[in-house]
C-alpha cells in the first residue's frame, strides 16, 4: 500500500546557499524507494543551478515562508494533488537517512488518520536536538515520539489530502506560527500530528531571533492564530499567557517594544477569514498535551 504513495519535496530558497541547497537536494535524491519528485521555488530571487529533473519556480518578489510554501504546493497540482505525500525542507538542512520518505510512506499508510509528521532537528556536528525543535510542551526527551499538536515548518511531510480539506498555509503570515495555524485547522478537521524522532533532518544550530523581523512578526502573527483559530472566549486567555511568558523572558528593550508593536499591529490589521475550533478540538488539544491556552 506504501509503495504506491507518490512523494514530493517543496524547497523554498532566497538563493543565497547554494551548497547548502545541492546537499540538500543530494539528499533527497538518495532517498530509499521511488525517486521522489522536487520543486524549489526562488522566493524574490533566482534558483542557484540544481540537478536534472529538479523543478524550479523563481517569484518576483519574496512572498514570505507560508507564501513561498503555497507556491511550491501547487506546483503539484491543486492543492499538491499530483502527490500524496509533500515534505517541506529547509534549504540548509540535509536529510540524515536516506528511508526518510519510506518510513513517511509507511507511517501514512497505515494510519488514515495521520496527516501531518514533524521530524526531528539535529545538529550535524554535535547531534543535538535544541529543545524549541520537540514540539510539545514536555520537550526534554528529543528521542521520545509522541502525537502532539503542532510541527516544526522547515522538516515535515504532510498528507496533500490535508491541504484539500482545510487549505494551504496562511499567505499573510509571512514568517512565524504559520505552521501552528495549519495544525489548528487540521486538527479540528480530524487529523492528528505526529512527532518522529527516527526521521532526522539535520540543520545547524541557529537562533529565531537572527531575523531582523522576529521580534514583531511573532507576536503580530499570535494575535492573527488566536483571532483566526480561538473560541472567542480563549483568545484573551491564550494572548494574555503569552504576553506574561514574553515579560518573563526579559527581553532586550528594543526586542521588547517590536513584540509590542507587533502584538499591537495584531489587533489593528486583518488577520484572514475566523475560523474557530470546535470545542471538541480544544479538548482533543488539551488530552494531547497542549492546551489552546499556551
Amino acid at each position: 500500500m506504501s509503495a504506491g504513495m507518490k512523494v514530493g519535496a517543496v524547497i523554498i530558497t532566497m538563493g543565497n546557499r547554494p551548497d547548502e541547497l545541492r546537499a540538500l537536494l543530494d539528499s533527497v535524491a538518495k532517498q530509499d524507494g521511488d525517486p521522489v519528485q522536487v520543486v524549489v521555488v526562488g522566493n524574490g530571487s533566482p534558483v542557484p543551478d540544481v540537478p536534472d529533473g529538479v523543478k524550479t519556480v523563481e517569484l518576483p518578489e519574496n512572498l514570505g515562508i507560508p507564501g513561498g510554501r503555497n507556491v511550491g504546493i501547487e506546483a503539484f497540482g491543486p492543492g499538491g494533488r499530483d502527490v500524496d505525500i509533500l515534505l517541506f525542507l529547509d534549504d540548509d538542512g540535509l536529510l540524515a537517512h536516506t528511508d526518510t520518505a519510506e518510513l513517511c510512506r509507511k507511517a501514512f499508510a497505515e494510519d488514515p488518520a495521520l496527516g501531518i509528521i514533524s521530524f526531528r532537528i539535529a545538529d550535524p556536528d554535535t547531534g543535538v536536538t535544541q529543545r524549541r525543535h520537540v514540539p510539545r510542551l514536555r520537550a526534554s526527551d528529543p528521542m521520545r515520539s509522541s502525537r502532539v499538536t503542532t510541527f516544526l515548518g522547515g522538516a515535515n511531510a504532510v498528507r496533500t489530502r490535508v491541504f484539500a480539506e482545510v487549505g494551504g498555509l496562511p499567505d499573510e503570515f509571512f514568517y512565524a506560527h504559520e505552521e501552528t495555524d495549519l495544525a489548528w485547522r487540521a486538527l479540528d478537521a480530524g487529523w492528528m500530528i505526529d512527532y518522529r524522532s527516527d526521521m532526522v533532518l539535520y540543520h545547524p544550530t541557529t537562533a529565531p531571533s537572527r531575523h531582523a523581523v522576529y521580534h514583531r512578526m511573532v507576536a503580530r502573527n499570535r494575535v492573527w492564530l488566536a483571532r483566526r483559530n480561538l473560541p472567542a472566549l480563549l483568545v484573551p486567555v491564550y494572548l494574555g499567557v503569552w504576553l506574561l511568558l514574553t515579560l518573563l523572558r526579559r527581553p532586550s528593550g528594543p526586542a521588547l517594544k517590536a513584540w509590542f508593536g507587533g502584538f499591537k499591529e495584531g489587533w489593528s490589521s486583518p488577520c484572514g477569514p475566523r475560523r474557530p475550533m470546535k470545542w471538541r478540538t480544544v479538548w482533543r488539544l488539551t488530552r494531547l498535551g497542549r492546551p489552546p491556552v499556551i
